[in-house]
Parts: C-alpha cells; structure tokens; sequence
C-alpha cells in the first residue's frame, strides 16, 4: 500500500462518507445504480433519486422487465436520459447474457452499455473487493492536484497519466474503502473550487499545494461559446385539465421522453395546434432559459386553454392528453415538468368556452 493510499484510507475512516444509501448493503446491482446516478450529479441530488428508485425497482431483474416509461419517470430530473436507457438496456443484457446478475469479469462489465472502465472499476471494486482503480471527476482532482500533472485531464495523454497514477495508488487491501475513499475526498476537500487543503491528509505532498497552483489545477477544458437556440412550446389544454402530450423522437436531447408539441415560430406553432384542437386565443406565459451542456434554449410556452381535440389518438403511441395527476408516472424533462406543475388555473369563462 502506498502512503498515498494509507493516508486517504485513514482519512476516510475518520472523516469519510459510511452511511450512504447504496454502501447498506453494498452490492453490485446498488453500486451500479449509485455509480450512473453520480456520474455529473452530487451525492445530495442522487441520494432521494436513488431511494425512490430502490423501492420501485429493487433488483436487476426488476428494472429489466420494467417498460421505458417507469425508467424515465423515476429518473425526470437527473438529466443525461441516456444513463437511464442505457442503465435499462444493460440490465435486460444482464438477463439475456448473464443469468439476470451483473458480471464479475471486467471485459464483460465494461462492454454492457454505459459502463466504461471507471464505472465498471467502481461496481468491482466496492461489490467484490476486486482491485481495480477508477478515475471518475473527482478522482482526476485528487490525483491532478497532488501530482501536479497540467494539461486538461480529458485529453489522452494527460488521461493516460491520471490512470497509471490510479492504478499505483490503488491498494490490494480495502479497496472497497479506498474507492470511497478517494471520491470522497475529491467530493468533500478537494473540491473544484476554494479546496480545503487545510483538511487534506495529503497536503504536506500535494504539488498543487505546495506551488500555489490549486486554482489552475486542473486545467480548464478550452472554452467556446455555447450557441443559443430557442422555440416554442404548446401547451393545449382541454376543459378537462388534460394536456397534450407529444413523446420526443429517438435522436436528439430528451430523446425518448414525454414533452410538448414545439414549433419554431408562433404562426407555426398556432397550424401546430390546429392539427390537434379547435382553439381561440393563446396566452404567452414568462420564457426562460433551459442550459444543456452544448447550447442554452430559449423557450416560450404558449397556453392554449380550453382546447377542444379534433380527433381521437388513441391509435397514436407517441400522443397522449394527461392530467397533472398523470405527470408523476410519466418521463418528462425536468424543465417541462416544472412549467406544467406551475400552470395557471384557467379562468371561469375558459372553462365554459
């Protein structure tokens, strides 16, 4: 064991994270789950996500056999749908190909959709105590600052680095708690930004530390500028309360997910609406901005009350008209969600238009 290593673990076992909700018990199917969850989102988001999943789909094979829908509704909110359909598609392989259990080989790990190498280090590490060394966000962190390696860690050559330096540190002993360890570390003191160095057990070595270099390390990816795109989103509302309903196509963001009918301007958007209600005004509601990774959209919602539909849809397994108390079992973009739960009652006289 290194002193790297010996001084991490001695830090986690006074300071470290013990009762997280996927450490009790620790087993491959909650790992697993913990590890997509966390995968650019904190522990104190993941942790209610996370339990309310559990209690739905308790076990591998339970979220194999689950439809799409009940994926995505428990994951609305976590954003990066992906990982929930590649979390529901690696399962159903595990069931086909694996007698319904994640495997223990890591070639077998790492090919199932959305586990990389990190991720299916983190699954053997921590479920069956295998030595195998992980570099998620955090750990990249902890080992860039302490070894003082420059250049953005996603660039191959520095990632190439950052991986033999975790395979050095990473123990054959407790590696289980090393693997929590060295994230929590990065999670908890060695954060991106005002470190508490003063805390961290491996100061007295730290590159960073020593050189004053803890606000350049690690380096920034190069920036650009992220585009702005916007458009219009239909809200057609029945005197019911329903709403319609439109599920997003295979590619593109929210793919897969329930959302509103679009258009991309507003004489565009009133033939949209046309196509599916008799309607007679619409009401501009506040626009806001929605940020992805790789552009910022602007989006106006636009309120067609009282809408009467013009045809059936039941024929239609991409439209539906729901209630608010509908939403809930439903995967909808966290932003749309928001606006839909937010809606103003309709007035008297929409009502008994």
């Amino acid at each position: 064991m290194t002193a790297f290593a010996a001084a991490v673990l001695a830090w986690f076992d006074r300071h470290g994270r013990h009762d997280l909700p996927w450490q009790h018990p620790r087993d491959a199917y909650r790992v697993w789950l913990s590890e997509i969850m966390l995968q650019q989102t904190q522990v104190a988001t993941v942790i209610p996500y996370f339990q309310r999943f559990m209690a739905k789909l308790p076990t591998l094979r339970n979220l194999a056999a689950a439809d799409e829908d009940t994926v995505l509704a428990l994951w609305s909110g976590l954003g990066y749908y992906r990982r929930a359909r590649f979390l529901h598609r690696a399962a159903q392989l595990c069931v086909e190909l694996h007698s319904g259990e994640l495997p223990r080989d890591f070639d077998s790990l790492a090919a199932l959709p959305g586990i990389g190498r990190s991720t299916a280090g983190a699954i053997l590490a921590q479920a069956y105590g295998l030595r195998f060394p992980i570099l998620d966000g955090n750990v990249k962190r902890v080992l860039t600052r302490y070894h003082g390696i420059a250049g953005h860690p996603g660039e191959r050559e520095v990632e190439k680095q950052l991986w033999l330096r975790a395979d050095q540190h990473t123990p054959a002993e407790r590696t289980a708690n090393y693997t929590q360890a060295i994230m929590d570390l990065g999670a908890t003191v060695c954060v991106r930004t005002r470190p508490l160095c003063n805390a961290c057990p491996m100061r007295g070595d730290c590159v960073a530390f020593r050189e004053n270099l803890t606000t350049q390390l690690p380096t920034p990816k190069p920036g650009k500028t992220i585009p702005t795109r916007s458009t219009i989103m239909l809200i057609l509302r029945d005197m019911e309360g329903r709403m319609l309903l439109r599920r997003r196509g295979a590619q593109g963001v929210w793919s897969g997910l329930w959302s509103l009918p679009e258009a991309d301007e507003i004489d565009n958007a009133w033939r949209e609406a046309q196509r599916h209600a008799r309607i007679d005004d619409a009401q501009s509601l506040t626009p806001f901005v929605h940020v992805f990774s790789h552009y910022r959209l602007q989006i106006q919602p636009l309120l067609f009350d009282g809408a009467a539909p013009i045809h059936a849809i039941a024929d239609n397994a991409d439209l539906r008209w729901c209630t608010i108390a509908d939403l809930p079992a439903l995967g909808l973009p966290a932003p749309v969600r928001t606006l839909l739960m937010a809606l103003p009652e309709a007035t008297e006289e929409e009502k008994q238009s």
